[in-house]
């Protein structure tokens, strides 16, 4: 394992130096120190690296990642996994707002609380927290798997589209469209596998399930006169 400080480097060094590994790959495991709340840490990576970042993270944190394992053993700040596309971010603690907000792909686990509009326009990211998560949670959720451990904040799904939402707690509200479903055989294998991934002992009979009610994004000719 590479160790380098961020007492001593710059973030523009250390990223260049992990673009620069992802291309060589003869060192696959890096550990980052001292990021002291530093932001767009481990971003873009596009191989198969592992980092640990050994403390807090700032903005955008593992933003753009394709393929890499980013691990925060800290808090991080808004837009943590922001557009991944594939690999796996885990967050060691709590995350500010905005947590893989429009991300396509990949598995973004957050151990703790994330805030305000978490998995936002999400795209196909699976987002599964270990806590609860604030108002306005998945809104404009497109597709992937949103799984809540604790409780969801007001306004949650708002104009969902085909995005899931797994709730264990207490929901504050649903947003625009978005309403409770029947949770199937096939939801609580899917959940039960989630969960699994993510490293989270939970019962899948425990959660609840949301999703679009389908009314806001077909055309209603009822509606035409509407102004």
């Amino acid at each position: 394992m590479k160790t380098i400080s961020l007492a001593e480097h710059s973030v523009r060094e250390v990223n260049q130096q992990l673009h620069d590994q992802a291309r060589e790959l003869t060192e696959p495991h890096w550990r980052i120190t001292d990021p002291d709340g530093r932001h767009a840490l481990a971003c873009g990576l596009d191989q198969a690296l592992t980092v640990d970042i050994d403390g807090h993270a700032g903005y955008y944190c593992a933003g753009m990642n394709q393929q890499a394992t980013v691990n925060v053993h800290g808090t991080v700040g808004v837009g943590v996994a922001e557009n991944m596309m594939s690999g796996r971010v885990h967050v060691h603690g709590n995350a500010s707002q905005s947590a893989g907000a429009t991300a396509h792909g990949g598995l973004l686990v957050i151990d703790g609380d994330a805030a305000a509009r978490c998995g936002i326009s999400m795209k196909g990211v699976d987002i599964v927290v270990g806590g609860s998560v604030g108002h306005m949670s998945a809104f404009m959720g497109q597709a992937g798997r949103l799984v809540v451990c604790g409780d969801a904040g007001e306004a949650l799904g708002d104009s969902l589209y085909e995005a899931r939402l797994y709730v264990r707690g207490a929901v504050e509200s649903l947003g625009a469209d978005c309403i409770e479903k029947e949770m199937r055989d096939e939801h609580l294998a899917e959940l039960r596998e989630l969960l699994a991934r993510a490293g989270i002992e939970a019962d899948p009979a425990d959660f609840r399930r949301y999703g679009s009610a389908r009314k806001l994004y077909n055309f209603h000719v009822d509606n035409a006169d509407a102004g």
